[in-house]
């Protein structure tokens, strides 16, 4: 088969066909941009995840780190380490983003989609990923992260540009990100600064706060994770709840059913993180030659782990490819495996279950007006547009 260029935008617009001819010709094989071996199989990327002695997080540096950009924080945030530092600092972090995360956001997540249900609801026809997709977790995050709620637009273009570093970042877009990078930190470190006079009830003053044996995180450690949770708390809910509408457009079977047994909003939640995850990939540094798939990776060599593509593993997941709610439920990649599973999981599946059910019962038929353009990344996957209409009940 061709060498597949994972940033091609026909594979961008529906991955799913190539990532199947990958899991059954070239399970791990060498693909574009950068030359890095793609890992498809569900049990392969698994073995990716669990082994960071073998595969180290510093694979990410190939995608977040540029001679063009310069200083970066993602490069020193948690999915970037290993244990032991990434244990010592993710335990830190654990402490300050514990239960107390959900009680303190959801009654705004429900105020911002119940809005939102209240226009829909008289007919209403939008870019979802500029309204309920994007200021219900911009509204979130601000308010769990205690950053002006009035800086939706700023989110956005900020976390657009950090996802849009890549090996194959357009030389035109470059300034762009780096200046959207050095207006990040400065914020950032303000919002520190301020909570350092004076705590408030938010992550930041928690964050602050936190210590686990006497360590705490230093000033570089609470800016990269400030970086971390702005794109993986706004960009990859925005784009699982996108999913989410596009999907019940499609199935107005499942919108009906939805609507009338609203306790399957949680399995059609995960379903959808399933087939349509926002995190397509993952890259990892090869540490010493191992086989992986019957093929020999040499040291030095970057692996791509597609969770987008071990999600529809035929082995794994029986008739893998249709979106089911009512298939056994087994753990899924949507939010990575072992050591670097992803801290904010339960508030993603949160939003979206709220925003759900705020939403279905005041609209009638959802439609796409306007098929999705699809941002260019390595690592997450979803719409920069998508035009939806809801039609009044």
């Amino acid at each position: 088969m061709a060498r597949l260029n994972l940033l091609d935008p026909l594979v961008r617009k529906n991955p799913y066909p190539y990532y199947a001819e990958l899991r059954r010709a070239a399970p791990v094989s060498v693909v574009d941009p950068g030359g890095v071996w793609a890992v498809s199989r569900y049990d392969d990327v698994v073995s990716v995840l669990k082994n960071p002695s073998v595969f180290s997080s510093q694979g990410l540096r190939a995608a977040t780190e540029h001679p063009w950009l310069g200083y970066n924080p993602i490069t020193e945030s948690l999915v970037l380490l290993d244990p032991p530092r990434h244990t010592a600092i993710r335990s830190v972090i654990s402490h300050a983003f514990s239960a107390r995360v959900l009680p303190r956001v959801e009654p705004l997540a429900r105020a911002a989609a119940a809005a939102f249900a209240e226009r829909a609801a008289q007919g209403l026809e939008v870019d979802i990923c500029d309204e309920l997709a994007t200021t219900l977790p911009a509204k979130v995050i601000a308010n769990l992260l205690g950053m002006d709620g009035t800086l939706v637009d700023k989110f956005r273009t900020w976390t657009e540009d950090l996802v849009g570093v890549h090996p194959g970042t357009p030389e035109e877009a470059r300034p762009r990100i780096v200046a959207s990078i050095v207006e990040l930190t400065r914020y950032v470190e303000e919002v520190f600064e301020d909570r350092k006079r004076a705590r408030r009830d938010d992550l930041a003053s928690d964050l602050l706060d936190a210590q686990v044996d006497g360590r705490r995180l230093d000033d570089a450690e609470l800016t990269s994770f400030m970086f971390l949770l702005l794109v993986a708390g706004f960009e990859t809910t925005t784009h699982l709840l996108t999913n989410s509408l596009r999907l019940l457009a499609a199935r107005p079977d499942l919108l009906d059913r939805l609507r009338r047994d609203p306790a399957a909003i949680g399995p059609f939640v995960e379903e959808t993180l399933r087939v349509e995850p926002s995190a397509h990939g993952t890259l990892r540094l090869v540490m010493e030659d191992v086989e992986l798939g019957g093929v020999r990776l040499p040291a030095g060599s970057v692996v791509c782990a597609l969770l987008g593509s071990a999600n529809r593993d035929e082995t794994r997941f029986e008739n893998a490819e249709r979106f089911d709610i009512d298939r056994e439920r087994r753990p899924n990649v949507a939010f990575g495996h072992g050591a670097h599973f992803c801290l904010g999981a339960p508030l993603a599946r949160a939003e979206a279950r709220i925003a759900l059910e705020e939403l279905l019962p005041r609209v009638g038929a959802i439609h796409v007006t306007q098929e999705p353009t699809w941002n260019c990344s390595l690592t997450v996957r979803g719409a920069t547009s998508c035009r939806i209409r809801f039609d009044p009940l």
